[in-house]
């Protein structure tokens, strides 16, 4: 009775929908499929529109999205007479109070396995069933990090249903692609289409088939922020390496740059790997700091080998003559590798020569270095140089003007002459002196060709310092072309 009274002061349309209601659900249930003919396949068509890229978790090769699912269904059973009812033709109930096809993400990743929310559904007077639900999905996405930060991925949703085989429910995309009307951009991956495709498989399991509806996302990675972040930092630190060619041997730190910048790298390789799935696929970005890390580990090796060049000591063999002619000739030019005052002409210096004697009368009479100079005390060592004798005591005596007379008779005092003793005493004396100038002179002769020795092996060291570090920088650069040519 309350009931009734309730209903009497509602509107006509408020009225005809409780009627309605009551008259449709008498008798329903919705634990059946709602067909007149059990052998017939109900058809349900699928549209799915993206809303926003929640999540890309490359790691985990999990995408999660923010979809609106649409079900479109005819249930025979729902139908009504909408000139009976006032002109009612749709009416909008919880979705629980209906038969509603258990269409699910095949590839689901998601623990909990939540499926869309419970929202309402529209049932048109014909018996048409328009289902939108909301969904956040979690799938799983088969990650190629080929060329990162430069990749592209296509994510597949494949819709189906879980029970029912084709016989039984058809299903059937709306539209040939997703709806992204509505959807939000990300920051991080960019959309450029979402085609949709219908497939009939038959499961090993079961000999009917089973439709479903695949949508592929086909993303594109936004990759500034990688570059500035990652790339151009490893571009500079690798063109920061060659430079330790062009440090001085005697600096002591060419190797340690090179270690430094080994290290360097190896931080921004695990930055890579910690967001990376660890897959066979090695990331485009990873290629190049591999490259770049072997260029490095090579150029400092390179740089101890010719360090050791540099230090080669006195007792180092000569530089051989291929090398001069090609690496101190020709490379050194091509290099711009000069010594101080290396490309002035040098003066032509004459040989220091002994004083020469002079004959005279067929006499040999040599310069006294000290004639004309005001004479000094001798000391012992001179008077007993220049007082010599024979066994009879005669002494070689000076001419007036600074000269001493040698010849096969030489005069002393008293009008006597020296015998032939006394000559082979004066050349045994000259002899000792020419040996000590020669020692002198080989001494000095076999300093100056170690120090050549030094000299040239110092400048090999450094032409090749020159050679590697263009040829490295070469490397660099064309490793930091072909990187940035993937992009494009």
């Amino acid at each position: 009775m309350d009931v009734f009274v309730f209903l009497g002061v509602l509107p006509a349309q408020g009225r005809f929908a409780y009627k309605l209601m009551n008259d449709l659900f008498a008798n329903y249930s919705n634990a059946l499929r709602p067909v007149e003919d059990m052998d017939k396949a109900m058809n349900v068509t699928l549209q799915v529109t993206l809303s926003q890229i929640i999540d890309m978790d490359e790691r985990n090769q999990i995408l999660m999205a923010y979809l609106w699912i649409r079900q479109v269904w005819f249930d025979a059973y729902l139908r009504w007479n909408k000139d009976e009812y006032d002109g009612l033709d749709t009416i909008r109930i919880p979705s629980s109070y209906v038969w509603r096809p258990d269409i699910v993400l095949y590839n689901n990743a998601d623990d909990q396995f939540t499926g869309s929310m419970e929202t309402n559904v529209v049932i048109r007077y014909d018996g048409q069933i328009m289902w939108d639900s909301p969904a956040i999905t979690k799938s799983s996405c088969k990650v190629d990090v080929s060329f990162f930060p430069f990749d592209g991925q296509q994510c597949r949703l494949t819709f189906g249903s879980w029970t029912y085989n084709g016989n039984q429910i058809d299903i059937l995309n709306h539209l040939d692609t997703g709806d992204l009307t509505d959807f939000v951009e990300n920051v991080e991956w960019e959309v450029l289409g979402m085609p949709a495709k219908k497939n009939v498989i038959t499961y090993g399991c079961c000999s009917e088939p089973y439709p479903d509806v695949t949508y592929t996302l086909i993303l594109k990675r936004r990759a500034s922020f990688y570059i500035f972040n990652l790339l151009l930092p490893c571009v500079m630190i690798s063109f920061l390496a060659p430079l330790g060619f062009y440090l001085p041997a005697d600096s002591g730190e060419k190797v340690s740059l090179g270690v430094t910048v080994l290290l360097a790298l190896t931080v921004f390789q695990l930055l890579v790997a910690e967001s990376m799935p660890p897959s066979e696929n090695v990331p485009l970005i990873g290629k190049y700091y591999i490259a770049t890390m072997t260029m490095i580990t090579a150029s400092t090796a390179l740089t101890i080998f010719i360090m050791n060049i540099h230090h080669c000591g006195p007792e180092a063999k000569p530089v051989p003559k291929w090398a001069k002619k090609f690496i101190l000739q020709y490379m050194s030019r091509i290099f711009f590798v000069y010594e101080v005052g290396e490309s002035c002409k040098r003066p032509q210096t004459e040989p220091e020569r002994l004083p020469k004697g002079q004959v005279i009368n067929g006499k040999a009479k040599y310069e006294d270095p000290t004639a004309g100079q005001k004479s000094s005390p001798m000391s012992k060592m001179e008077k007993e140089e220049m007082d010599w004798g024979n066994e009879d005591g005669h002494k070689a005596w000076k001419e007036p003007g600074g000269k001493y007379e040698n010849s096969d008779q030489c005069r002393v005092g008293k009008g006597c002459r020296y015998d032939e003793c006394s000559k082979i005493h004066c050349l045994c004396h000259n002899e000792r002196l020419l040996k000590n100038i020669e020692y002198m002179a080989n001494c000095f002769r076999e300093q100056r060709a170690a120090q050549k020795r030094t000299g040239e092996w110092k400048k090999v060291a450094k032409v090749m310092d020159r050679f590697f570090m263009w040829v490295f920088f070469i490397m660099v650069f064309f490793m930091s072309v072909l990187i940035m040519g993937k992009a494009i």
